[in-house]
């Protein structure tokens, strides 16, 4: 019997193969699906982060800036630690060797003192002298200008008047309007003329006039007014001497007062340093101030001052005086500068000078 051939490519045969290829698909299908979902979660895993990076990054740069802008506060403050640092080291230095050269010869203080102890007791003795003989006809006699004060007071000022050469130094600043700081910056925005006609400005002229009473004739002499500059009242005559004679070039410096009114800002410096110029040295200063001076050598870019600031501006102008030269002062305190008192007490009391704050009415 003949063998049966078996067809491979029969129905059954081919939905199975069919069924099979199917199932093949189905099975990628699945796997392609679970593929993009996975990726998907993927993806917003990594969005996620790279959005915090950004943020850490943002932050970052913000911390930076401000990292920057303290670094660059530490720095000016470390600028201006250094300066005074600097200052201080200086004045430190300074001291010792005045101190040094104070203490270098006992020897010679020894007699330094002796001699003061001399001076004193003919001081004394002037004193007791002219507190006794008062003013005597013959030297009113002798004085070429008068000035006539309001009564019939006198006063025992304490100021040491004489000298061959005789500087006046006048603060013609704005706070030479009024004692108070209130009342100061009121007059300042006033008419020029209520300026000049303030109660305190007037009283420092009239001292001015009484001073220039008691230079005899045959003295040399200069009256400087100074601000934030410094000039002498009698036009043309900066850096010179001038010889009392017939007391006209005296009453033009008062009258050169009584016609300007007070401005601008205090240094001390710039009256010392126009007395420079004056040769031979003067032999008495008297000085006409209300209080430590507001600026130094060089007139700052910001406004304001502070107490540190202004004695340390008075330290460094008293270096510029003439060594070995008596500094008379005549000082109408104003409020809110309590250093003022002592440190020109100080100064006149180092130079051989003297210091009086005078009352209102005086002279």
């Amino acid at each position: 019997m003949a063998r049966k051939r078996l067809n491979v490519f029969s129905l059954a045969f081919l939905d199975a193969m069919t069924c099979g290829f199917g199932a093949v698909i189905l099975f990628f299908m699945i796997i392609n699906a679970n593929v993009d979902q996975r990726r998907t979660v993927i993806l917003d895993d990594l969005s996620a982060e790279v959005d915090r990076m950004e943020l850490k990054v943002l932050t970052g740069r913000k911390n930076l800036v401000q990292l920057k802008q303290d670094l660059a506060e530490l720095i000016e403050q470390w600028a201006v630690l250094r300066g005074m640092r600097q200052e201080i080291v200086s004045e430190v230095q300074q001291t010792e060797s005045e101190f040094s050269i104070m203490t270098a010869d006992t020897e010679s203080q020894t007699e330094i003192i002796e001699r003061l102890r001399s001076d004193l007791e003919q001081l004394q003795a002037e004193t007791e002298r002219l507190s006794a003989a008062s003013i005597t006809p013959d030297d009113a006699g002798n004085r070429i200008r008068s000035f006539i004060g309001d009564g019939n007071r006198q006063y025992l000022t304490g100021l040491r008047m004489g000298g061959e050469r005789v500087v006046v130094l006048v603060d013609a600043s704005s706070s030479m309007l009024d004692r108070t700081i209130v009342n100061i910056i009121r007059r300042r925005n006033m008419p020029l003329q209520q300026q000049i006609n303030s109660p305190k400005w007037q009283q420092v002229v009239n001292t001015v006039d009484w001073l220039t009473t008691q230079i005899p004739p045959g003295t040399q002499f200069q009256v400087i007014a100074f601000n934030d500059t410094a000039w002498s009242l009698i036009e043309g005559t900066d850096g010179e001497w001038l010889t009392v004679r017939d007391g006209a070039q005296l009453e033009e410096a008062v009258q050169a007062l009584r016609n300007m009114a007070p401005s601008g800002p205090t240094s001390l410096h710039m009256a010392f340093e126009a007395m420079r110029p004056l040769d031979p040295k003067p032999d008495n200063i008297y000085l006409l101030v209300d209080g430590l001076p507001t600026i130094g050598e060089v007139i700052p870019i910001k406004a304001g001052v502070t107490g540190r600031e202004r004695m340390g501006h008075f330290n460094r102008a008293v270096r510029d005086l003439p060594f070995n030269v008596p500094v008379n002062i005549i000082l109408y305190a104003m409020e809110g500068d309590p250093q003022a008192a002592p440190a020109y007490w100080w100064l006149a009391l180092r130079t051989g000078g003297s210091m009086m704050a005078p009352s209102e009415d005086w002279p």
